[in-house]
């Protein structure tokens, strides 16, 4: 496991500084796209996971989140430290899923899990609103992009679903380092 981690940790600090620019269009382009980034990958499996330790209602949020955050985006607006935040998030949503075990009764019915999971990925899908292209192929774009990054997420929350607690762990303690490694990184 110490080796899985150091090699997640390396291939983050390879990638971070590549993470957002400018995408091409295409359905292609929009589907690899949360694949790319290593800060993506690691985005949307934090939301598998946080939803697969607290509620399948965070997947819902997360959509609302990525909306939100896209839409925003992509009219131009910029957040400052909008990278930095985004790699912190990715640590938010790990820490939630580890609190959740510690006070469940804080957690699985409660709308601050579904707010934090909706921020962190809004600040994330701002970015992708400013690098998305802004031509006749955006629409492609955006339905490749949600497309795989809902099966990244989705997937992510039926695996640990159905997995032992220790992996539910194992991964949210795994995000959490890699989350704050990356926000060093920038």
């Amino acid at each position: 496991m110490k080796r899985f981690i150091a090699l997640l940790l390396a291939f983050s600090v390879g990638s971070a500084a590549m993470a957002h620019g400018s995408a091409t269009g295409g359905a292609l382009a929009g589907a690899t796209h949360p694949l790319l980034g290593f800060d993506h990958l690691l985005m949307l499996i934090a939301v598998g996971t946080a939803a697969a330790s607290i509620s399948s209602q965070l997947l819902l949020w997360a959509l609302g989140g990525a909306v939100v955050g896209a839409a925003v985006g992509f009219t131009g607006f910029q957040l400052g430290s909008a990278e930095l935040l985004a790699t912190l998030a990715i640590s938010v949503l790990a820490g939630i899923s580890l609190l959740s075990w510690r006070f469940p009764n804080n957690f699985s019915a409660n709308k601050i899990s579904g707010i934090l999971v909706a921020a962190a990925v809004s600040i994330h899908a701002m970015l992708h609103g400013l690098e998305a292209p802004k031509d006749n192929t955006s629409l492609i774009w955006w339905s490749a992009a949600l497309l795989s990054s809902a099966v990244i997420a989705g997937g992510t929350y039926l695996l640990l679903k159905k997995s032992a607690i220790a992996y539910r762990k194992t991964a949210a303690i795994t995000l959490l380092v890699l989350g704050g490694a990356l926000s060093f990184v920038l």
